[in-house]
């Protein structure tokens, strides 16, 4: 295959003129997910032991002694079921909604959630002394915190592993919701097990997949053509989000060769990422 190696070579130039900019860039644009993650969590936190403590009666020592009408319907009713199951249908709403909602509502029904999962959450300080849970945090965040940094650092494509991954969530779920009428110690272990292994696949591979949305956002679409039905000839343009084309018109040519391509692959690095085509051809 022919290339215009001139033409390659002062975008890659270009784009390594502009890596500084990038990674400024992306740092300010993982660092605003992380903010909003962890006030979040911070919500979340802040509505559990606020509920927790509007729920129970306590004695001078810090015993409980009682509960409160609150406690009383939030942890003894049906609002329970209620409490327990809302914040799983905040996130189908959104796994299904998210790309017809405005940034302000995906927001507010973010906030929404953190505050449901608090709420929902508050039940363990009932079970497990203040010791045990802020053991257990810190263990969950170090164990985020390096799957995280996995999943930002790795050159290992993790998008295979989404719809399995997925797919194991959706089991757990389901055998969460069973085995709660079960109430099977053996399956109870055995889910808790699976989940710790299916949430820290998903946090690699969400992290990941975030980094990416911020490099396809902005470098835009690739487009790759042949000319006039002649696949010795094959051409490939930028275009930004608002239509426009970033090269030169009429494309780059890729190749020019004498015979046609075949197993065509190609592959840009536009600032730090790296996007492959192969065996793909838009027919413009």
């Amino acid at each position: 295959m022919d290339f215009d190696k001139k033409g390659i070579l002062a975008r890659a130039k270009e784009a390594q003129s502009s890596t500084v900019v990038m990674d400024e860039g992306l740092r300010a644009y993982m660092l605003k997910v992380y903010n909003y993650m962890a006030t979040g969590i911070l919500l979340t936190g802040i509505i559990a032991l606020l509920s927790f403590k509007m729920s129970v009666v306590t004695d001078a020592s810090g015993a409980i002694t009682g509960f409160t009408n609150i406690g009383n319907a939030l942890f003894f009713s049906g609002l329970k079921w209620i409490v327990m199951l809302a914040p799983l249908g905040i996130v189908f709403y959104m796994s299904f909604g998210i790309n017809k909602m405005s940034a302000s509502k995906a927001q507010t029904v973010f906030w929404v959630f953190a505050a449901l999962m608090g709420l929902s959450l508050s039940w363990i300080l009932l079970v497990y002394t203040g010791v045990s849970v802020a053991r257990v945090f810190f263990i969950t965040s170090a164990t985020f915190g390096a799957m995280s940094l996995y999943g930002y650092t790795t050159k290992r494509d993790l998008t295979k592993l989404g719809s399995f991954l997925m797919m194991g969530l959706i089991g757990i779920i389901i055998a969460s919701i069973v085995n709660i009428f079960m109430k099977s110690s053996m399956m109870y272990f055995v889910i808790s097990i699976l989940g710790v292994l299916i949430f820290v696949g998903l946090t690699a591979y969400d992290t990941q997949k975030i980094k990416n949305m911020y490099v396809v956002s902005d470098s835009g679409l690739l487009a790759i053509w042949i000319q006039d039905g002649n696949f010795s000839d094959i051409y490939a343009q930028l275009i930004d989000w608002d239509g426009n084309t970033l090269w030169e018109s009429g494309g780059i040519p890729i190749s020019e060769a004498d015979n046609d391509q075949v197993n065509v692959s190609f592959a840009i690095r536009s600032f730090l990422s790296i996007f492959k085509i192969a065996s793909m051809v838009l027919i413009l």
